[in-house]
C-alpha cells in the first residue's frame, strides 16, 4: 500500500508541471489586467514544435528552446492584437486557441509527410538529486524527478519573489488595479501589459513541450485535452498567488495520477469516468472558491494611453 500511495504522489508531482507553469504565467498576465485566453493552443503549439525540434536534434532542451520560442511569437501576436488594437480579449483568446489547435497538427503532419514513420522521441530522463533520492517517501517523491519538475517549483518562488518583492511586480498589479492612476504615477501599461504576456505565452508553450517530451514522447491532436483552461481556473483558485497555483496544480496532477494508477490495477470501473475525475474536481474548486474571488478590477479592461 505505501508503495502504491508513493507511486500515486511521485506522479502527481509529475503531471503538476503542464498545469503550473502556464498557470503562473497566466498568473502574472491577469494581475495586470490581461486574460490571456489562448494558452491552450499555445500549449498545443509548444508540444508539437518541442516534438518536432527534439526529434531532429536528438536534443530535449533545444526541443524546450523550440517551444518557448513559439510560445512567444503567440504572445507577441498576442500583445499586438491586445495591447496595440485593442481587440477584445476573449475573443483574441478564442482565435489564438484555435490558430494553436490547427496549426499544431498541421505543422506535425506536415513534418510527418517527410518520415518512414511517425516520429516518437525517448522522454526526459529522471535526474535522481544525490542523497535527498534516498530518503524513505520523500525521496522518490520530489527527488527522483526531471529537469522541468525541478525548475518548475523553483519558478513559484520566483514569481512569488517577482509579484510581491519587486518594483515591477507592484507596478503589475498596480495596473491590474487601475491603469490610469498606474499611469499617471509614471508606469508605462501598455509595456508592462505586454512583458506579462510574453512571460505567459513562454510559460504556455514549455508546458505544453513538457507533455510531449516528458510525459508521453510523442505528439497527438489536441493532447493538452484542456489543461490550458485548467491552468486558467488554477490561477482563480490561488486568488493570483503563485505560492497557491501549485497547491491547485498538485491537486489535479493528484486526481490525474489515481485514475491513472487505478487504471493500470484494472479496476472494473470505465475509463471515461475516471478520467473525467480531475476535471470534476476542478469544476468543485471553482465552483467552492470562485464566487469568493476578488479579480483584478482591470481584467479583460483594455487601456488607450492618456495623450
Amino acid at each position: 500500500m505505501s508503495e502504491f500511495i508513493v507511486f500515486v504522489l511521485a506522479t502527481a508531482v509529475h503531471m503538476m508541471v503542464p498545469i503550473l507553469l502556464p498557470a503562473l504565467g497566466e498568473t502574472l498576465s491577469q494581475r495586470s489586467g490581461v486574460l490571456n485566453l489562448g494558452i491552450e493552443g499555445i500549449m498545443l503549439m509548444g508540444a508539437s514544435l518541442g516534438l518536432i525540434a527534439t526529434h531532429i536534434t536528438g536534443s530535449p532542451y533545444i526541443g524546450l528552446g523550440a517551444a518557448l520560442a513559439g510560445g512567444l511569437l503567440f504572445g507577441l501576436a498576442t500583445l499586438v492584437i491586445v495591447i496595440l488594437l485593442h481587440v477584445d480579449q476573449v475573443i483574441n483568446g478564442v482565435g489564438i486557441w484555435l490558430l494553436g489547435l490547427g496549426a499544431s497538427t498541421f505543422l506535425l503532419k506536415w513534418y510527418v509527410a517527410g518520415l518512414p514513420q511517425f516520429p516518437t522521441i525517448k522522454t526526459l530522463e529522471a535526474i535522481p538529486v544525490p542523497y535527498l533520492s534516498k530518503l524513505p517517501f520523500i525521496g522518490p517523491v520530489l527527488f527522483q524527478q526531471n529537469f522541468l519538475v525541478y525548475a518548475s517549483i523553483l519558478a513559484v518562488a520566483l514569481f512569488w519573489l517577482i509579484l510581491f518583492k519587486t518594483t515591477f511586480g507592484l507596478n503589475i498589479r498596480a495596473v491590474g488595479e487601475n491603469p490610469l492612476a498606474a499611469e499617471n504615477a509614471a508606469i508605462n501599461v501598455n509595456w508592462v501589459r505586454s512583458i506579462t504576456i510574453l512571460v505567459s505565452a513562454a510559460m504556455a508553450g514549455l508546458g505544453g513541450c513538457y507533455l510531449s517530451i516528458a510525459h508521453v514522447g510523442l505528439f497527438t491532436h489536441n493532447m493538452v485535452a484542456g489543461r490550458g483552461f485548467i491552468a486558467i481556473a488554477i490561477v482563480v483558485f490561488s486568488k493570483w498567488n503563485p505560492a497557491r497555483a501549485i497547491l491547485g496544480a498538485l491537486i489535479f496532477g493528484g486526481a490525474e495520477a489515481l485514475q491513472i494508477h487505478i487504471q493500470a490495477l484494472g479496476v472494473m470501473v470505465p475509463y471515461q469516468f475516471l478520467s473525467m475525475l480531475p476535471y470534476l474536481l476542478t469544476i468543485s474548486m471553482m465552483v467552492a472558491i470562485g464566487r469568493k474571488a476578488e479579480f483584478p478590477k482591470a481584467l479583460t479592461v483594455p487601456y488607450k494611453r492618456a495623450r
